[in-house]
């Protein structure tokens, strides 16, 4: 399980963009966003660091 900080999640639009982009990296991802909290936790094989570059470039980079 990864858990990410996104300050850039804001809104719905954001919730999309972001479980769309970890999907894309891993299909069989399982993902549980808190938009108040602004944390994705990812459950997924794939290492941290793909998951980070996949939410950065879809503009949602992860708070170090």
């Amino acid at each position: 399980m990864h858990e990410f900080t996104l300050p850039d999640m804001s809104c719905g639009h954001c919730v999309a963009a972001i479980t769309e982009a970890v999907r894309a990296a891993d299909a069989q991802a399982r993902i549980d966003i808190d938009r108040d909290a602004r944390i994705a936790r990812v459950d997924s094989a794939l290492p941290r660091d793909t998951l980070a570059a996949a939410l950065a470039q879809a503009g949602y980079p992860p708070a170090p």
